[in-house]
This record gives C-alpha cells, structure tokens and sequence, in this order.
C-alpha cells in the first residue's frame, strides 16, 4: 500500500504544498486506489495536481467522518468530472454545530451528497478489498475510552448531544501486521486499535496514521500511551488533532514520527 498525504495541518520543510487543519490522503493498493477524506476546501485538489496525482484514477473515497475538516473538499470535486463512490456511516451526513452555533458539518447538504456521489453508507465492516476495510461504526471497549459528546446533531427534526458514532477508520492488513488510518479517533484511537483486531482477526499491529484527538496531558493521554507502548506498535504517526503537549508526551515513552503535507508511506 502506498499512501501518500495531501492535506495535514503541517508541511514539511522545503516542500512547498498547502496546509490547512484538516485530513486527506491518497492510497493506492493493487488495482486499488482512493480518497481517505477531503480536508476542509481545495487544498487537497491544489496539493494532488502539483504531486502530478490524476484524482480521476480514485475509486472511491472513504470519509472518516461528516465534520468540516474532513468533508470539507466533497463539492470541489464536481471539477473532476466523475461521479466517485464514496463510502461512509450513515450519520456522516448529518447537520453540526458546535457549542458556540458554528456549524461544523458537511458543507454539502446529504441530498447534494447523494446527487453528487455514489453512497454507500455501513455501519459493520466493509472490505473494500482483501486487504482494505472500512471499520464501520467503532465498539467502544476501553473504559477510558468513553465517548463524549462535541456540540449538537441535527436530524429528523430533532436535535440530539452529537456522540460522533460515525467516527470510523481504514485498515490495511499488511504483511507485518495492520496499519490502521483515521481521521480524528473521536471514538477513541485505542478503542479502534482493539475493533481492527477484532474485525481483522490480528492481533498485530504495524502501524497507525491520523489524528488521535488529543490534546491535554491528562489520564486519558497516559492510558493511551500505556496501551500503544504495550502493543509495541512500529510505525507511530500522530497528527492532526494531537496537540505539540500531547505529541512530547507520548514521545517520551515512543518512537513517534513527523507528518507533513508530502510524506509517502510504502507498506507491504
């Protein structure tokens, strides 16, 4: 598998792309190749074009999650001229806002969104290929895990504290374990870690990329240490939503590695 950044909150020194605090990656596996989320304008479009990667070659696109920083880039595609498949939670698609009344969803309505895009919404485990799977709704097993809510959902006419259950990954079953790729880990990284095994059938894993959601140096970010160091993961790159405070933290105990805008992983 080959995954390549295009849109990170960070770029590294000398390569002179876009950031913006926001996720997109391109990944390709075998005949394989997709979108793991938009960011949150077109900077992920701007980033492709000057890497000279043909966004039309995409399969897919996999979403993480409905909030603006991943979804974001949805109605900039319309310039590709193809309609993509896009595979999400159902909940993806619903109406956000923080506790301030700033919305924070998808800038595209879900009827734009089904009119612009094949959907295929799941919330069990979906292969996308025999090495590719999309987690679906995440099983909350840790206790320091527990989800908490991030402002207010809106849907059917009513409004709900908005627990993010769509919040979901991509794993890739590699040759020296499971990689695993998320967007913020609102359900927990931890806790996603444990569902890939479980989903997977593999207690190994090799590596995971994305945002942690953490932010405080507080138990929650020890707990998770304790678990990472324990399952004695190779490949560690937190970015994104992981604050600098978090990041020395966990690099105290861990070998963790820099994200930028152009960073290409190769994973067998």
């Amino acid at each position: 598998m080959k995954l390549k950044v295009l849109v990170d909150n960070n770029t590294f020194i000398d390569m002179y792309y876009l950031a913006e605090p926001a996720v997109s990656y391109f990944i390709q596996d075998k005949d394989t190749a997709l979108l793991f989320d938009t960011g949150y304008s077109d900077v992920f479009l701007l980033n492709a074009k000057k890497m000279g990667i043909d966004l039309n070659k995409a399969d897919r696109i996999v979403l993480s999650h409905g909030h603006n920083d991943h979804s974001g880039g949805l109605g900039y595609l319309k310039s590709c001229g193809k309609k993509f498949k896009l595979i999400a939670h159902p909940g993806a698609f619903v109406e956000r806002e923080d506790d301030a009344g700033t919305k924070i969803g998808s800038p595209l309505s879900e009827e734009a969104i089904r009119e612009r895009f094949d959907v295929s919404c799941h919330t069990e485990p979906y292969f996308i290929n025999d090495r590719l799977v999309f987690l679906g709704q995440i099983e909350t097993s840790l206790p320091f895990e527990t989800r908490y809510a991030i402002g207010r959902k809106y849907e059917n006419g009513t409004s709900a504290e908005d627990l993010i259950l769509d919040d979901s990954a991509l794993v890739y079953k590699g040759r020296d374990g499971l990689f695993i790729i998320t967007g913020c880990s609102h359900a927990g990284i931890c806790n996603i870690i444990e569902y890939a095994k479980k989903v997977c059938g593999c207690d190994k894993i090799h590596g995971v990329i994305g945002g942690f959601h953490l932010f405080e140096n507080d138990e929650r970010l020890s707990r998770t240490i304790d678990y990472l160091s324990e399952n004695k993961i190779e490949l560690l790159y937190p970015c994104h939503c992981v604050s600098l405070a978090a990041k020395i933290e966990i690099g105290r105990k861990l070998k963790i590695r820099e994200v930028g805008v152009g960073l290409e992983l190769d994973i067998e």
